[in-house]
C-alpha cells in the first residue's frame, strides 16, 4: 500500500534553502564559541512578534530548523504519519512546560549568580547553544524516523507562537496581518487532499474549511506548499476572504452520472480512472 503522503517542493526561496546554516553555526560552532549562542535571542523575540500578527508564519518560512529539516532531511525523510501522541495537547502542554522549566531554571542561575562578571554572556550562551542543539538532534532523529517537521508538532517555540497568536487575536491587532489560508470557493474544492498529502504539518485543510472559506487551524506554519500544489489553483493566503470571483459558467455547472469503467496504476501515487457517462446523460 502506498504512502497516503507524497514529497513534494518545499523550498520557495534562498532562506527558505540555506537557512539551516545558521541551525548548524549555532548548534555545532557554539560548541567551541559559546556566545554564538546569544544569537538566539533575537531569533526568539522575532518569531514571538512575527507570531502576534501572523500566526506560525516564522515556522514555515524563517525557520532555521525548519529549513534544516525541509532542506536536508526532508529528501532522506521515509515521509510517514505523525504519531498521534505528539499531537496531543497534554503531550505538547507537558513538554513546553518542561522545556521552559528547565531552560527558565538554568537562566535563573545565571543571571543571579553572573549578572554583571565576565563569564555572564559565555554562559548565557552556553544555554542556548545547548537548547538549539538538542532541537537539532531531537528533530533530525523524528524527521528520519517519521517525517521532516515531526519535531514542529511539538516543538516549544512553536507554542510559544501559537500563544503570541491567540493574544493577538483577542486584542483584535492582528486582524488585518494574519493571513490564513483561503479557498476561492469550498465547492470548486475538488476534494482530492492533496494540500493535505503535501503539507508539512499533515493538517486536512481540504476537509476543514469554516463557512467564509478559510482554513482556521493554529497549526498551520503558512508555508504555501499547499497553494504550490492545489491542483485546481484556488488556495491563497489572505487577511480576509473577501468575496470570491466565481469563473463565468461555473455556477450553472451539471452533473453528470457515471459508471467507474477502468482503474489503471501509473505510478505508487497516481491511478487512471476511465468513466463511462451513457449518450442520454449528456445531451
Amino acid at each position: 500500500m502506498s504512502n497516503f503522503y507524497i514529497k513534494a517542493n518545499r523550498v520557495f526561496s534562498p532562506w527558505r534553502k540555506y537557512a539551516w546554516i545558521f541551525t548548524l553555526t549555532v548548534a555545532v560552532g557554539g560548541l567551541w564559541f559559546p556566545l554564538l549562542g546569544v544569537l538566539v535571542l533575537p531569533v526568539m523575540l522575532g518569531l514571538t512578534l512575527v507570531s502576534f500578527f501572523r500566526g506560525r508564519f516564522w515556522c514555515g518560512n524563517i525557520c532555521p530548523h525548519g529549513s534544516l529539516f525541509d532542506s536536508l532531511l526532508y529528501p532522506l525523510s521515509g515521509n510517514r504519519k505523525i504519531p498521534r501522541l505528539f499531537r496531543s495537547k497534554l503531550f505538547i502542554t507537558a513538554f513546553f512546560a518542561l522545556f521552559m522549566y528547565r531552560v527558565g531554571s538554568r537562566l535563573v542561575l545565571v543571571f543571579s549568580n553572573l549578572w554583571g562578571t565576565f563569564t555572564f554572556w559565555e554562559r548565557l550562551g552556553t544555554i542556548f547553544v545547548s537548547s538549539y542543539l538538542m532541537v537539532t538532534v531531537a528533530g533530525g532523529i523524528t524527521a528520519l524516523l517519521f517525517t521532516s517537521r515531526t519535531w514542529c508538532s511539538f516543538c516549544p517555540m512553536g507554542t510559544l507562537q501559537k500563544l503570541s497568536y491567540r493574544l493577538g487575536k483577542q486584542t483584535g491587532l492582528n486582524r488585518g496581518t494574519d493571513k490564513k489560508l483561503t479557498v476561492l470557493s469550498a465547492d470548486m474544492c475538488h476534494i482530492c487532499g492533496k494540500c493535505s498529502r503535501v503539507c508539512p504539518m499533515q493538517l486536512t485543510p481540504y476537509l476543514e474549511f469554516s463557512d467564509n472559506n478559510q482554513f482556521q487551524s493554529e497549526n498551520c506554519i503558512r508555508c504555501a506548499t499547499c497553494v504550490e500544489h492545489c491542483p485546481a489553483g484556488i488556495l491563497s493566503f489572505t487577511s480576509t476572504p473577501g468575496t470570491a470571483q466565481i469563473p463565468w459558467g461555473y455556477g450553472e455547472r451539471k452533473t453528470f452520472p457515471a459508471v467507474l469503467q477502468s482503474v489503471r496504476p501509473l505510478d505508487v501515487n497516481t491511478r487512471e480512472l476511465v468513466f463511462r457517462f451513457s449518450d442520454d446523460d449528456i445531451r
